[in-house]
């Protein structure tokens, strides 16, 4: 049963919701204090055994299951009042559930005009082709100018609030100075569907990159886990044992350069900065990359003359299933000139 605790003077708005088994109403009255929106949930004994951010989005289906992901792992959720930490904590069935719904914050981001290319938009999404240099939402050292800032102009305030209010409509993002394709929520709905499908690993992502050397087979894979560095928490490694998430990246040779190669790299997982770690792990490094590469004396005089500070790596195709209308959906985006003509420059 759920029942969101009232306020002294206010009234209930009562609203009929169906249980699991979409036969016995389940009454829901809704109060706020201070801010802060109480819900009291008692879960049924058929969710036994469920993930608790699965037993909970079915218990308050007002709640998207992403957004109680957040409001758990932000301690929002207690049981017998302690803090649940985890969405993956598997219940009992017939717990007795407190959840703290924040009223949500304003997005404090000005919108801000920024020329943007967009690939496609409706009214559930867009895809927008990113420049290289465009910080995706604001962060430590940009805090303002980034990818979020311009989409709150274009969008005028209609991007999903799941991401938090520092990077609204954000399901997933590339580097700073990584270019290329990237896909936006401008609702909720659109923003759970299209999380599902990364979490699944359904989307279609192929890279362009330009890497140091040249591979000697054609193509291959690399599925190594990947966390945070030891050394360097600024940094991606992987790592052994059981501290990493899975990432697999299939590389193929497209083409040589002088004592460099362009590379298509698709990814079957997702991680942060995947593709530099994974490609450098083979001994090919991205050419320009300041992180996880060094420039030879020749490349390194070459990006010089050319200006090009950055590592060479556009996210050239992106490709998923529509999350509200169901149709499948595939963009390419061309090689921005700066990479163009670099590969010229390395040409053979």
């Amino acid at each position: 049963m759920v029942h969101r605790k009232p306020l002294m003077g206010q009234s209930l708005i009562p609203r009929k919701v169906r249980t699991l088994n979409d036969r016995d109403p389940i009454p829901i009255s809704t109060s706020e204090m201070g801010g802060i929106q109480t819900i009291d949930v008692r879960l049924e004994p058929a969710h036994a055994g469920w993930r608790l951010d699965r037993a909970l989005a079915a218990a308050v289906p007002t709640l998207s299951r992403e957004r109680l992901k957040a409001l758990i792992r932000s301690g929002a959720v207690e049981a017998e009042g302690r803090p649940v930490r985890d969405p993956a904590t598997k219940v009992r069935g017939q717990e007795a559930l407190r959840v703290a719904v924040p009223e949500p914050r304003p997005a404090h981001n000005e919108p801000q005009d920024i020329p943007l290319t967009i690939v496609f938009e409706d009214e559930h999404l867009l895809v927008v082709d990113k420049p290289a240099g465009l910080v995706v939402h604001p962060a430590a050292g940009n805090f303002d100018g980034t990818l979020v800032n311009a989409l709150l102009h274009h969008c005028g305030g209609s991007l999903s609030g799941i991401g938090g209010v520092a990077r609204p409509g954000i399901v997933h993002r590339i580097d700073k100075d990584t270019s290329g394709l990237l896909v936006v929520a401008k609702t909720d709905v659109a923003h759970e569907g299209l999380a599902k499908q990364f979490a699944a690993h359904s989307i279609d992502r192929h890279y362009l990159a330009i890497v140091s050397g040249v591979p000697k087979a054609s193509e291959g894979v690399v599925d190594a886990p990947l966390a945070r560095s030891a050394a360097n928490r600024k940094k991606i490694a992987i790592v052994g044992g059981s501290r990493g998430k899975r990432a697999v990246t299939h590389w193929k040779r497209l083409k040589l350069l002088k004592d460099a190669a362009l590379v298509e790299c698709r990814l079957e997982t997702g991680r942060t900065h995947q593709v530099r770690v994974h490609i450098a792990s083979i001994g090919h490094p991205l050419v320009g990359d300041p992180v996880y590469g060094r420039s030879g004396k020749t490349h390194s005089k070459l990006l010089k003359e050319l200006g090009f500070h950055r590592q060479a790596l556009h996210a050239a195709e992106l490709g998923f299933t529509h999350p509200v209308l169901k149709s499948r959906l595939s963009f390419t985006s061309p090689m921005p000139s700066d990479m163009q003509e670099l590969l010229s420059a390395l040409g053979v």
